[in-house]
């Protein structure tokens, strides 16, 4: 059976190189479109032993999921929430890690039509109470897995009237019923809902809580059509393989997790592969790529800089076919060192949790370590001034997506329960991202940074990423960055947040060692004034590097 997603192109066949792709790629309008009916029950009927899901932990314990199993699994689940009250329309909270059950769970969710909120096991009580109070969540299912978030999700739970149900997995705890064993006694006979009850095209089916880097954070919307958009990601970017083993490094409550972990590798006709850790380690990412022969793989770029401190000639990475990076910046020192080591070039990717890959270095591109490639065929992307004009080559902007022919395919529904915002940011002609870049003659983009994280300093505008990537090129700097901190002459200085090589110490020696090296890699005036060396840099769990978190601690020790 051939992979799914050539049934929702237009245009059939290889594309002749990125020129052609960009004018001629197209996703099908659809009358209907509902990723758990269309695309996992059907593989499940008709091809019901092609692989969906292998799943591993550091214990050694292995999972498999056919479409087969993936079908009847969801089945049981969509079931037994339906026993509970779930209906089309409420929201429902993953908290799941990396556990297989939130494959079937959110499939079970897609067919009755209830909206998945994804999240990470990290949220406090305060953040939990947020969200459900926002989103009017109604059930709650969690782990307590090495992390102490049901506990919080039991401390928030009398503030949060909408709650009626808390469910937990792979274990027993006073306050919450057992998924397990609701699970257990439901059938894996499915009766789809009609009429209303049925999910439609523009019901809303996922909701992501943005990181609320500048503020409460944002619910991104997503409705049923936005699998579809993850073509692009999957089959053009990542390059997935039908009969392939997928790697995405990201934990479910993350949307980056359905980027690289869910519909566009289905669609493709990959299997997904997951691995349940808890802290990450580049040795047994490595062991797990050599082990079970993977394919394809993607982290972000900080996890590419872990793996590349280990030997490699300790692992078999034969397997791997294509290596991709995303969630930040990528400096050309990690994707030289990479190629050198694998012979595989890394392709880079822009997107945010509104969007789907907007863009990429695509298969026939050359590969320009730093860029992040070209604009997906879906988006027509642009770099505009203050004033909403075009760029020229070479100059800074803000990266917009121009939406005068509606929304593409990909882009998300609107601001959940949030008309105002929604209406302010899609309502006109341009989709704002709030990152700056700047497009050279090729046609190639290249990042900046966040608005909010552009340093201001006597009059120049400068960019994280550049810094850091000279920084990174220094022989004893492992991680780092780059952030402002104010200052009374200049209005801001550039600060250096460096975690050093095993081997090096700090020093004023090497302080000054390191601006010299970043004045002759960049403009002068963008050397760091200040450096700090410590032990590890704040970071999401997937990875990113949270410099709001350094400006928040400069700013209030800039206080005391």
């Amino acid at each position: 059976m051939k992979p799914l997603y050539h049934e929702y192109m237009d245009v059939q066949g290889e594309f002749l190189n990125y020129d052609d792709f960009n004018k001629n790629f197209r996703i099908k309008k659809v009358d209907s479109f509902n990723f758990a009916y269309d695309i996992v029950d059907r593989y499940g009927r008709e091809d019901p032993e092609r692989p969906a899901l292998l799943w591993t932990n550091p214990e050694g314990e292995v999972v498999r999921y056919t479409f087969e199993r993936m079908m009847k699994d969801s089945n049981k689940a969509a079931n037994y929430l339906r026993s509970l009250g779930v209906k089309k329309g409420d929201a429902v909270l993953l908290i799941l890690k990396r556990h297989h059950e939130f494959w079937p769970i959110l499939m079970a969710l897609h067919k009755i039509g209830a909206i998945g909120i994804p999240a990470t096991h990290l949220l406090t009580a305060k953040d939990i109470r947020y969200r459900v109070q926002s989103a009017d969540i109604s059930v709650i299912i969690c782990t307590s897995h090495n992390t102490p978030v049901a506990d919080a999700v039991l401390e928030a739970a009398p503030d949060c009237p909408t709650l009626k149900h808390l469910l937990i997995v792979r274990t027993e705890k006073e306050g919450f019923e057992s998924w397990d064993r609701g699970f257990a006694t439901a059938s894996d006979q499915w009766e789809k809902p009609v009429g209303d009850a049925y999910p439609h095209n523009e019901d809303i089916m996922l909701v992501y809580f943005t990181s609320g880097t500048t503020g409460q954070p944002k619910m991104v919307a997503h409705n049923f059509f936005y699998p579809l958009g993850h073509i692009i990601t999957a089959i053009y970017w990542l390059q997935v393989e039908d009969g392939g083993l997928h790697l995405t490094v990201s934990e479910t409550g993350w949307a980056k997790s359905v980027w690289g972990k869910l519909y566009g590798q289905w669609l493709g006709g990959s299997t997904v592969f997951v691995y349940d850790f808890d802290k990450f380690h580049g040795a047994e990412i490595l062991a797990m790529i050599e082990k079970f022969k993977i394919t394809t793989y993607c982290s972000p770029p900080t996890m590419y800089r872990f793996m590349l401190q280990e030997d490699f000639s300790k692992y078999d990475l034969s397997s791997l076919h294509h290596c991709s990076v995303a969630g930040e910046p990528l400096s050309p020192e990690i994707a030289n060192d990479w190629k050198d080591r694998t012979g595989i070039e890394l392709h880079e990717c822009f997107g945010q949790t509104e969007l789907v890959a907007t863009l990429c270095t695509f298969p026939w591109m050359k590969v320009c370590p730093g860029s992040m490639g070209k604009p997906a065929p879906l988006f027509d992307v642009d770099i505009v001034d203050a004033e909403g004009n075009s760029c020229p080559p070479g100059v800074t902007g803000e990266m917009v997506i121009r939406i005068h022919h509606g929304k593409p395919y990909g882009m998300f529904a609107g601001y959940y329960k949030n008309p105002e915002l929604t209406a302010q940011t899609l309502s006109g002609s341009l989709y704002h991202t709030l990152d700056l870049a700047w497009k050279d003659e090729w046609g190639y983009y290249w990042y900046v940074g966040r608005a909010d994280d552009v340093i201001k300093s006597s009059g120049y505008r400068i960019g994280p990423f550049e810094v850091e990537s000279a920084l990174l090129e220094h022989p004893a700097v492992l991680e780092c960055a780059i952030t402002g901190v104010p200052d009374p002459l200049r209005g801001q200085i550039v600060k250096a947040t460096v975690v050093l090589k095993p081997g090096y110490t700090p020093s004023e020696d090497l302080v000054r060692e390191l601006q010299n090296h970043v004045k002759h890699l960049t403009a002068p005036y963008k050397y760091p004034r200040k450096v700090e060396f410590v032990d590890e840099l704040p970071k999401t769990i997937s990875g990113k590097v949270q410099r709001f978190a350094l400006r928040r601690k400069d700013q209030e020790a800039a206080k005391a």
